[in-house]
């Protein structure tokens, strides 16, 4: 995606109902660009808003005037998630080094330069931002502290703040990552897994000045099976039996079908043929005492994997 004649940055904004924060952003983006000489473009992706933002972004594209910043606006018609915002932000970049960042400010552009020096200093391909100090409500960061320490110990990429949206990658790192559903909070993982060096710099981070946090409790059991994903895309993809014969003989299957069951059609769930997979371990699987919970079980994660390939 980076070309001879391109930008040397790209900047990728997924955006739901920000529209009091974007002209800010975009702003402060612009002192940093002007005050580096960098050039670079900004890519919003409006993620199906419903305040206004759809009109605050054509009114920021049609004002851009600098020939060192181009503003790209890219909407969806309805709200498609993270993960598929910044697919399409990735699909339309052309620079060099690719900046990821929340459309929130809580993220801070001043800290951009940071970013790209880890880089080099690093010699990584994928650096993340560490949010410190983290200005977030207490719940929100246990949560995520006990998220980044169960992440780190099953997959041994040991990062403070994995789920951190600000992150600077070079370009042949984002033809690599394939999103969908909610697998943003793991780049790092999915591109240590192809061989990409991943880092980490402390950024600054501040406190949500407008609008409401799109984030709540219910992330926790999505976290959890998104997790599941990972592991299995990273470590069984091209071995799934080894997954299932590990996980048969530790949930001991012939007390805990339900559970194996439920595992099985998360992994099996990674593309639309291998679900055809899943029905037939289900019948084998199925636990016949509790029926009517388990068909409410699996609707739900149907329904959930349903949106996700959408």
């Amino acid at each position: 995606m980076a070309t001879n004649n391109g930008p040397q940055l790209s900047i990728v904004i997924p955006a739901y109902n920000e529209a009091e924060s974007l002209p800010v952003l975009l702003q402060q983006i612009r002192s940093v660009i002007e005050t580096h000489a960098y050039t670079a473009e900004v890519i919003f992706v409006n993620d199906g808003s419903t305040d206004g933002t759809y009109e605050v972004l054509e009114q920021l594209k049609s004002e851009q005037d600098s020939d060192t910043l181009q503003v790209h606006v890219i909407h969806f018609r309805r709200n498609q998630g993270k993960a598929a915002g910044l697919m399409a932000g990735f699909a339309a970049a052309h620079g060099e080094i690719v900046i990821t960042m929340d459309a929130d400010l809580q993220d801070d552009p001043q800290e951009i330069p940071k970013l790209l020096d880890a880089l080099k200093t690093q010699n990584a391909d994928l650096i993340s931002g560490w949010k410190y100090p983290r200005k977030d409500p207490f719940e929100k960061r246990m949560f995520s502290f006990v998220f980044n320490r169960v992440t780190a110990m099953f997959t041994g990429v040991k990062l403070h703040d994995m789920n951190c949206g600000f992150k600077a990658y070079r370009a042949e790192v984002i033809k690599e990552l394939h999103l969908y559903g909610d697998l943003h909070r793991y780049i790092p993982i999915l591109a240590n897994t192809v061989g990409f060096s991943v880092g980490e710099v402390k950024v600054k981070h501040h406190p949500r000045r407008f609008g409401v946090s799109k984030y709540g409790f219910k992330r926790i059991p999505k976290g959890f099976f998104d997790l599941l994903t990972v592991l299995f895309l990273t470590r069984y993809r091209k071995r799934p039996m080894h997954f299932l014969g590990g996980a048969r003989k530790s949930l001991c299957v012939q007390r805990h079908r339900c559970v194996c069951s439920n595992c099985c059609f998360i992994f099996f769930s990674c593309d639309t043929t291998s679900c055809y997979l899943f029905l037939v371990f289900r019948r084998i699987l199925y636990c016949n005492r509790y029926p009517a919970l388990c068909r409410w079980v699996f609707g739900r994660i149907n329904r959930r994997f349903s949106r996700a390939e959408e």
